[in-house]
């Protein structure tokens, strides 16, 4: 079925335009002023709205195995909520365990995957090193779309990467033009710091903010930009949460170096007052890492977001119910580190960044989608309402208010970190792959209906036009290829 978008305004990260657009056969096949709708089309009314490309959050850890149990939300029900928020496609993690090939994860990731609803794909981590990890990353940039690699520098004798592995795995990712990226904090620091926290007698939530300051996490970006300065690879860091590394990717560059910076909605939201909540469920609900920091790093973090030296948002969704974050009852080492929130991004986002005039619609758009399908390489396919691009379309009512519930939201946990929350501007109608999915507060989705989004390498781009430079020729090149580089 046809779907015709009548009366909206299309908003992009660039400019913004009053035009129908026209869904076909799963993607965006006409924009224009006036389109008649095709003999039976459905269409949807946009008057008053905005037609902007759909969501992508390039950081989510649905049905993960972590800390001894599995987190709560799969990928039929993270992905239902997601479109229910405006969502359209994600960027998961196949995370190996030590000594586990690469390969095996990402397939069994990839089935666990077989059920979600909206597109996706993923990052595959590198947490351990020798001669098979480096002949993996090339199978599977080669032949499995994968283009970025994770690096975790905490979660000591589990995950951690050492320096060895990080310059190891960096210059691999080089070789292969695919963007390693890193989740920074000192992983000996945050166990020495646990350790004597907790030897100390705190042992509830209020400890895990204490063994993970903001130090440790300026210490190791700052530690994984030199490393990826050295070996002339760009860089691409995670979940940032304090002034510390803001200021380590802003130096950067301002030194001319490609590194790029996500930050957390919940990040620039929630400050570290909620571990000290008397009421253990509740403060332990907040447990993630990095940790919600003092007021004074979430104003820093909107002003890296504005500025361009944080060009994405996301969630890092890895929820865990009550009774598992239990686990740590007495001993927050053991509560598992996760929340949620993949399906309020963009409404908080646009409630307190376009709503209090701290981004524009554009910027909106760039911050949510664009950038995201530019730095991982699917743009102009994903991040952007324009013809020939997947149908993967939110229709935002910026009159629409809400309060945001666990009772009422689509999210398989039963704590919302923006519980309570009022805001003004929501998704109306969601499209994916060309099918309204999400309509009056209602979802329409089929499990299974997801697709795996392959994810070309940026050789494939400079490649050709090294290769045109030297004949003199112009650059053939299809545009699912383009590293189109931001900031």
């Amino acid at each position: 079925m046809s779907v015709l978008i009548r009366g909206g305004t299309v908003v992009n990260s660039d400019r913004s335009v009053r035009a129908d657009v026209l869904c076909e056969n799963g993607v965006i096949s006409a924009i224009a002023d006036s389109i008649d709708a095709p003999k039976g089309a459905r269409v949807v009314d946009a008057g008053g709205q905005y037609v902007m490309p759909g969501g992508i959050d390039p950081h989510t850890h649905m049905q993960l195995p972590f800390m001894g149990t599995v987190a709560s939300e799969d990928f039929y029900t993270g992905t239902s909520a997601a479109l229910a928020g405006g969502t359209t496609m994600i960027i998961d993690f196949a995370i190996p365990a030590p000594q586990q090939s690469l390969l095996e994860a990402y397939h069994q990731w990839r089935e666990w995957a077989e059920k979600a609803v909206s597109d996706y794909t993923f990052h595959v981590a590198v947490t351990w090193w020798d001669d098979s990890v480096y002949e993996d990353m090339g199978t599977l940039v080669r032949d499995h779309g994968v283009n970025s690699f994770k690096h975790f520098m905490a979660y000591k004798g589990a995950i951690m990467c050492d320096d060895e592995v990080l310059v190891n795995s960096f210059s691999r990712a080089l070789e292969l033009g695919a963007i390693p990226t890193v989740h920074a904090e000192n992983g000996e620091l945050v166990y020495r710091l646990q350790t004597s926290i907790y030897e100390k007698g705190v042992t509830g939530p209020e400890g895990h903010p204490l063994s993970r300051p903001p130090e440790v996490e300026g210490e190791a970006a700052n530690r994984a930009i030199r490393i990826a300065e050295v070996l002339k690879t760009p860089l691409y860091v995670v979940h940032n949460s304090c002034i510390q590394s803001l200021e380590a990717i802003t130096r950067a560059r301002n030194e001319g170096q490609r590194v790029f910076g996500e930050v957390l909605a919940g990040h620039l939201l929630i400050d570290d007052s909620v571990y000290r909540d008397p009421d253990f469920e509740t403060a332990a609900a907040h447990v993630m890492s990095p940790p919600f920091r003092d007021k004074k790093h979430q104003e820093a973090l909107w002003h890296g977001l504005q500025s361009g030296n944080l060009q994405t948002t996301a969630t890092d969704h890895c929820c865990f119910m009550a009774e598992q974050k239990a686990m740590g009852k007495d001993d927050f080492r053991s509560i598992p580190n996760g929340t949620g929130g993949v399906e309020n991004r963009m409404e908080v986002l646009w409630h307190h960044g376009v709503g209090k005039g701290r981004l524009t619609m554009n910027e909106f758009v760039a911050v949510t989608s664009t950038n995201a399908a530019q730095i991982f390489n699917v743009y102009p396919r994903k991040g952007s309402v324009s013809v020939g691009a997947d149908a993967d379309v939110v229709v935002w009512d910026p009159e629409a208010t809400k309060t945001i519930s666990t009772k009422t939201d689509h999210q398989n946990v039963d704590y919302n970190i923006f519980e309570g929350m009022s805001i003004k501007g929501c998704a109306s109608h969601t499209i994916s792959q060309g099918k309204v999915v999400w309509a009056d507060g209602e979802l329409d989705v089929e499990r299974g209906a997801g697709r795996y989004v392959d994810r070309p390498p940026f050789a494939d781009y400079y490649d050709a036009l090294k290769i045109a430079a030297e004949r003199a020729e112009p650059v053939a090149v299809d545009r699912s290829q383009r590293a189109k580089a931001v900031g």
